[in-house]
C-alpha cells in the first residue's frame, strides 16, 4: 500500500507538482474558448464604465481569489478524497485515475470527443462600483462554470491532487492552477495586452492544448508504469 501512497506524495514530487498546476492554468487561460469569454468575464467584474487601471485591478485580484478560494476547497476534497479510496481500493483507484487522466489527454489531443458538463451557466452582472464582493461572487461561479477547453486540464489536476494524498499540497496545487488562470485575465484588465496580442495568443494556443494532452497521456502511462512494475519484477 505504501507503493501507491508514495506515488505522487514525496517531497521531491511537490516543486514539479506545484509548477504543472501553475502551467496548466496559464494553458487553459490561452485556450481559444477561453480566450472568447474574457470580454464577457471583464464585463461582469467591471461593468460597462471606463475605470482607472488601480480600481481594476483590484477588482480583477478579488475575482481571482474567490476562483482560488472554491480551488482550494476542490484540492481538499480531492485530497481527502485521493486518501480514502487508496486505503480502500489501492491499485483499482490508481487505475481508475490513470484512465481518468489518458482519456483527458486524448480529449485535448482531439482523438476522443465528448461535451464536458458546466455546472454554473449564469454568471451575476456587476454595475461597476463594487470593488470586491462582486468581484469575489464571481470568481467563485467561473471557477465552477469552466470552459469546454480548460474543464480537461482542470479535471486531471484534481487527479493528480488526489494521487498527491497530501492536503495541503492538494489545496496549493488548485489554488496555483486558479492563480495561473487568472492571470491573463488581470493582464488584459489593466490594459497591459491588447486584442490583437490575444489573437496572437489565441493561434497558436490550440497547439498549446494539444502539447498538454500529450503531457497527459505521458503521465497516465507513466502512473500505469509505476502501478504494474512492481508485478513484472516480482515474476
Amino acid at each position: 500500500m505504501e507503493h501507491y501512497v508514495s506515488l505522487f506524495s514525496t517531497g521531491a514530487n511537490a516543486p514539479i507538482l506545484l509548477l504543472v498546476s501553475f502551467l496548466g492554468g496559464v494553458v487553459a487561460s490561452i485556450s481559444p474558448c477561453s480566450l472568447a469569454i474574457i470580454p464577457l468575464i471583464m464585463g461582469y467584474v467591471l461593468g460597462l464604465s471606463e475605470q482607472k487601471a488601480f480600481k481594476t485591478a483590484i477588482q480583477l485580484l478579488f475575482f481571482i481569489l474567490g476562483s482560488a478560494v472554491i480551488f482550494s476547497i476542490i484540492g481538499i476534497l480531492c485530497a481527502i478524497t485521493g486518501r480514502v479510496f487508496i486505503s480502500i481500493g489501492g491499485a483499482y483507484f490508481m487505475l481508475i485515475l490513470a484512465s481518468f487522466v489518458m482519456v483527458m489527454g486524448l480529449k485535448l489531443l482531439g482523438i476522443l470527443d465528448f461535451e464536458m458538463p458546466v455546472i454554473i451557466k449564469q454568471i451575476p452582472k456587476n454595475d461597476g462600483s463594487n470593488l470586491i464582493l462582486y468581484p469575489f461572487i464571481v470568481g467563485v461561479v467561473f471557477s465552477l462554470a469552466g470552459t469546454p477547453c480548460s474543464t480537461p486540464i482542470l479535471a486531471a489536476i484534481m487527479s493528480f491532487a488526489a494521487l498527491a494524498n497530501k492536503i495541503l499540497l492538494a489545496i496549493l496545487m488548485l489554488f496555483l492552477f486558479a492563480i495561473g488562470q487568472g492571470l491573463i485575465i488581470l493582464i488584459v484588465g489593466v490594459g497591459l495586452s491588447k486584442v490583437k496580442s490575444m489573437n496572437k495568443i489565441a493561434s497558436f494556443s490550440d497547439y498549446l492544448l494539444k502539447f498538454s494532452g500529450l503531457l497527459l497521456v505521458c503521465a497516465a502511462v507513466y502512473i500505469f508504469y509505476k502501478i504494474f512494475i512492481p508485478f513484472f519484477v516480482s515474476l
